[in-house]
């Protein structure tokens, strides 16, 4: 699915925004339906760590926000959506830009809606893999998202 001009003004948004800027990631692809959204890393003077590979931190943040806003957009306002924790496995050095895709699929979405509709709290693990050129996993990424209704 292409991007639409609405969701190519929110990736330049985001990428310019300082705190997300400074991860050295970038998103290259929000979809038009905001279901799918690709990230990449660079290995780069400001991604670049001590021994010459792409540095932790700019791998985790890179990827940080993305299930969260993701959900936020999708759920809409009548719902609350928090980052709970996060686990990131390092797998294999980052020598090459690294690349993200993050999908959400209409299944989950009415997973989510149908446990929070009586109002308790949700929380639910998600998985993002890292990977370089030759599709090598260089970190996973679980991040548990916290959902609930919002009492209207």
């Amino acid at each position: 699915m292409s991007e639409s001009f609405r969701t190519k003004i929110m990736r330049w948004g985001f990428n310019l925004f300082p705190a997300y800027r400074r991860t050295g990631g970038r998103i290259t692809y929000i979809s038009r339906d905001m279901k799918s959204v690709r990230v990449a890393v660079p290995l780069n003077w400001k991604t670049r760590n001590y021994v010459g590979t792409i540095f932790g931190g700019s791998m985790y943040g890179s990827v940080d926000p993305i299930y969260m806003i993701m959900f936020i957009k999708l759920l809409g306002p009548a719902y609350i959506v928090w980052d709970k924790a996060a686990v990131i496995r390092f797998k294999k050095p980052g020598r090459s830009t690294l690349t993200a895709e993050f999908t959400v699929a209409e299944e989950e979405l009415t997973a989510v809606r149908r446990e929070c509709e009586h109002g308790e709290p949700v929380n639910r693990i998600y998985t993002v893999d890292l990977v370089d050129r030759g599709n090598t996993v260089c970190a996973s990424i679980e991040k548990t998202l916290h959902f609930r209704k919002k009492i209207m």
